[in-house]
């Protein structure tokens, strides 16, 4: 079925990947019965393979292990790369099965297992070039041992093993970590996922608004990568998961498109799937005619809406911003600050800037959080993030202790 076209070794690649990435290439499911306790259905053949821990090449490939990664959602990411020639799958349709076992080294009578399989179409006999080949799995704190083996419709089989470590740095030991030592699970892959609930800290209740900038770091980009909208999410499951905050107002928008995309007002939780359909709404690279004639459009809006946000409805007890650097060709007016009053509370900016080196200036948002003698803060790396959401709901506390201490001192 493969065209004369699909013949070249770069087109053939390309084409294969994106049809076993439709065909859900990332996603692992659990083996039923896998894990503490259970009864494990695989074939026994599968398991002999696994067991027996020699590398086989019947099926020629090479696997390439991930190394645990820690990530913005405070989980260690891990997993594989497989190549397999394109002339070792040529002929009639096939399925590659992918089955791996994680055993925590601490706790060797518990495994996980979990498969993957990907379609491969017809190719012809000539095909060139590799297939390519992913898979990821999330893990807490611990060593492990990873057993992999792939197989085709004619049984031919590759096997691989490997140990792998994933440790909080010294540094980072004061982290909070989303699973627990020895934990293993399938890679998260809902971005927007409903929040677990949270044990709120008894004693004072904070209110925080979050204004978050949904959009790439390049603001000339035509879309919004996956890493990038997962750590913006991340950022707001940060402030989410603070225990001493118990009501949270959400304003999604998007510079670019200068547009509001989602609202979310004084809640007790932030509402990430309905957040994650506004998301998905962003056209970026399709600008409005009207909005292309008015010169410094998006710095009008951005005026607007720090105008807006900072003197509307109740006051929160902080006010964060976050978001990638907004670099806009004219930053908000000092005039069109002052006209937003005292700010009656502490302000924010959380800016999520993965290449600090590169883009080291003040954008426009920083500016205008520095107006408000606010505190920004650069998101580079997962403890950048802890650190942030740690000292703003210090500085909130210390904020309203101070007003407290002022107003008896009145009395």
């Amino acid at each position: 079925m493969a065209g004369g076209s699909q013949r070249s070794g770069g087109v053939q690649v390309a084409w294969l990947a994106c049809l076993a990435l439709a065909g859900g290439l990332n996603a692992q499911s659990p083996i039923a019965g896998a894990g503490p306790g259970g009864a494990v259905r695989i074939l026994g053949t599968d398991l002999a393979v696994l067991e027996v821990q020699d590398v086989r090449k019947d099926l020629p490939c090479a696997v390439t292990p991930i190394k645990p990664e820690l990530g913005f959602d405070l989980r260690f990411h891990a997993g594989y790369e497989v190549s397999v020639p394109l002339k070792e799958l040529a002929g009639a349709e096939n399925l590659l099965t992918m089955i791996f076992r994680v055993t925590p080294e601490s706790q060797k009578e518990v495994s996980y297992y979990f498969v993957q399989r990907v379609k491969v179409p017809s190719l012809e006999a000539d095909a060139r070039g590799d297939a390519y080949l992913h898979g990821f799995f999330d893990l807490g704190e611990g060593r492990y041992h990873i057993d992999w083996l792939m197989r085709d419709r004619t049984e031919r089989v590759c096997s691989f093993y490997w140990d792998a470590e994933a440790w909080l740095s010294p540094r980072d030991r004061q982290i909070s970590m989303v699973l627990g030592p020895a934990a293993v699970e399938p890679a998260e892959t809902e971005t927007f996922k409903e929040e677990p609930p949270v044990a709120r800290t008894p004693g004072e209740a904070l209110n925080v608004k979050v204004l978050v900038n949904f959009a790439p770091q390049n603001e000339h980009a035509s879309t919004l990568l996956p890493q990038e909208t997962r750590a913006l999410v991340s950022i707001l499951r940060g402030i989410a998961r603070e225990p001493r905050f118990t009501r949270f107002s959400v304003v999604a928008f998007n510079l670019q498109e200068q547009r509001i995309l989602y609202r979310q007002d004084n809640a007790d939780r932030i509402n990430f799937p309905a957040l994650g359909e506004a998301v998905e709404s962003l056209k970026l690279g399709t600008v409005d005619l009207k909005r292309l004639a008015q010169k410094n459009a998006d710095t009008e809006f951005l005026t607007a809406l720090i105008q807006r946000e900072m003197s509307d409805g109740t006051p929160p007890d902080g006010l964060i911003f976050a978001g990638p650097k907004a670099l806009l060709e004219e930053n908000v007016p000092v005039e069109s600050l002052k006209e937003t009053g005292e700010v009656e509370y502490p302000v924010f900016y959380m800016n999520y800037n993965p290449e600090p080196q590169a883009r080291p200036w003040r954008d426009a948002i920083g500016r205008a959080v520095r107006f408000f003698r606010g505190y920004e803060f650069t998101i580079s790396r997962p403890r950048d993030l802890w650190s942030a959401v740690t000292e703003v709901v210090g500085r909130i506390l210390n904020f309203k202790s101070g007003r407290r201490a002022a107003s008896n001192g009145k009395e």
